[in-house]
């Protein structure tokens, strides 16, 4: 079985198992999804509805985690109210017992200060990591997992991350792309020089690990 934790489409095959990203006013929660508060759609006059929505929706039985969420300072969005959210987000993951998938673009020392400050029990995962091993050394040192995308196809920073880390803090994720999550794995496994096999053994362990529905 393949793992894909971050998607915005449905599994292609019986073979992956797929968390479907959503939004609090999302209509289909019938298959594993994550949810939540995304920065990029965050409004003032909507927010305590969608986190009273965002409440409901995390019990259901089939909610895998909490996210995308996290903070974003190439957008216009208050980052004091992006703060502001993700925090309650937070909240909300201890309360569900729901670890937590994380959009981060240019606040990763914000990030990593939050999560010091709450001294969160659920684990948190960066999606779609694609910084350099400084940082993801930084992050790992601080508790995090990392969840690798398209992206390592083509980027060597990213292969060098990938190739420098453990593999029990790995996952894996299609998100928007077009690229299959095999193609990832498969990439992966050639990076570790590990077979595809033991990778979807290891990815497996890390899954069954943190996720829990």
């Amino acid at each position: 079985m393949y793992f894909d934790i971050h998607t915005h489409s449905t599994a292609s095959s019986n073979q992956v198992f797929t968390i479907q990203n959503k939004y609090p006013t999302s209509d289909d929660f019938s298959k594993p999804f994550s949810i939540g508060l995304h920065p990029w759609f965050l409004k003032n006059e909507t927010s305590e509805t969608e986190l009273s929505l965002l409440d409901k929706k995390l019990q259901y039985p089939n909610c895998f985690a909490l996210g995308e969420c996290g903070l974003d300072k190439a957008i216009e969005t208050n980052f004091d109210f992006q703060k502001t959210i993700f925090i309650k987000q937070i909240h909300l993951s201890e309360k569900f017992q729901k670890p937590i998938i994380i959009h981060c673009v240019r606040a990763f020392q914000e990030i990593i200060e939050i999560k010091k400050a709450q001294k969160p029990s659920q684990p948190w995962i960066i999606h779609g990591f694609q910084k350099d091993k400084q940082l993801a050394f930084s992050l790992i040192e601080n508790g995090f997992l990392l969840s690798f995308g398209a992206a390592v196809l083509e980027s060597t920073k990213v292969q060098e991350v990938i190739s420098a880390i453990s593999m029990n803090k790995i996952f894996i994720e299609t998100d928007n792309s077009e690229v299959s999550i095999r193609e990832i794995y498969q990439k992966i496994s050639n990076i570790k020089k590990v077979s595809l096999e033991k990778l979807k053994e290891q990815i497996y362990i890390n899954f069954k690990h943190i996720f829990r529905s």
